[in-house]
């Protein structure tokens, strides 16, 4: 455990840091499974709906730097791929 008050205070806020970032990853993951559970049953309108609501939640998520910038864009262009194999 940390001694001095300044090394105290970093843990509280790596802590605080690290609940944040791990809650922004969840909703990025769990945005994601919603889109693709809509795509694969085949619901154009609630796909696309889905499919734009998941590519904002990925934006924000690297805007705070939660994710990297290039893994969110291999994020959302996996999901963009898979959304237009429905319309096929």
């Amino acid at each position: 455990m940390p001694i001095k008050n300044a090394s105290k205070k970093s843990l509280r806020q790596s802590l605080k840091r690290r609940q944040r970032n791990l809650a922004t990853k969840d909703g990025v993951r769990q945005s994601i499974k919603l889109a693709r559970r809509s795509i694969k049953e085949g619901n154009k309108d609630k796909a696309a709906e889905l499919v734009k609501k998941a590519i904002s939640t990925i934006d924000k998520a690297v805007t705070n730097k939660v994710l990297k910038k290039n893994t969110g864009a291999r994020k959302k262009s996996r999901l963009v791929k898979y959304f237009n194999s429905l319309k096929t």
